[in-house]
């Protein structure tokens, strides 16, 4: 199913808003329904800047939230079937449902060390990567202070929700880097 046109998103109300475009920011349907009041929306670019602008200013507790709300890469919820629909395509085109026993023991071991020192999964776009570059960014950013890995898990998080908001959007328009 196609998104709505944006002229269509821009005559919706809150609640109709909010349920459309839930999905772009995992189990976090506030950063969209923040962002609506910013509209209308000239461009798709600038609905995913409203976005990423109430991801913003949200409170430190709603971004630590927001962070939390991801799942760890070939986790549990992976190997039991309970991502939603996009974190598994994601995760899935990454390879991440295909890994060697050894290169599943050791996103395991870098999980539970990354959890361990942040209290928050390691988040990545997986759409930029491969199973190896994943790898040595999980292995590079684990030496991270802690502030610099929120900031890096929101600016992974801002780039996964641009990615899904160009999944659901017609040939319509295009989201500029």
């Amino acid at each position: 199913m196609s998104m709505p046109t944006l002229e269509q998103l821009n005559a919706m109300d809150r609640v109709r808003f909010t349920a459309t475009l839930a999905a772009l920011f995992e189990h976090s349907p506030w950063v969209v329904e923040q962002a609506f009041s910013a509209g209308p929306f000239a461009s798709l670019a600038a609905l995913h800047e409203a976005c990423l602008a109430a991801m913003r200013a949200a409170p430190a507790a709603a971004q630590l939230a927001l962070i939390n709300a991801h799942p760890d890469l070939a986790g549990k919820a992976a190997r039991i079937g309970e991502l939603t629909a996009d974190s598994a395509r994601e995760q899935s085109g990454a390879g991440l449902d295909r890994l060697s026993a050894a290169e599943f023991a050791r996103f395991h071991a870098l999980n539970h060390a990354y959890r361990e020192k942040f209290g928050f999964p390691f988040i990545i776009c997986v759409r930029h990567h491969d199973r190896a570059s994943i790898m040595d960014a999980f292995e590079r950013r684990i030496g991270a202070a802690r502030d610099t890995e929120i900031a890096n898990a929101l600016s992974e998080i801002s780039e996964i929700a641009r990615f899904r908001l160009l999944d659901l959007s017609s040939p319509w328009q295009e989201i500029e880097r």
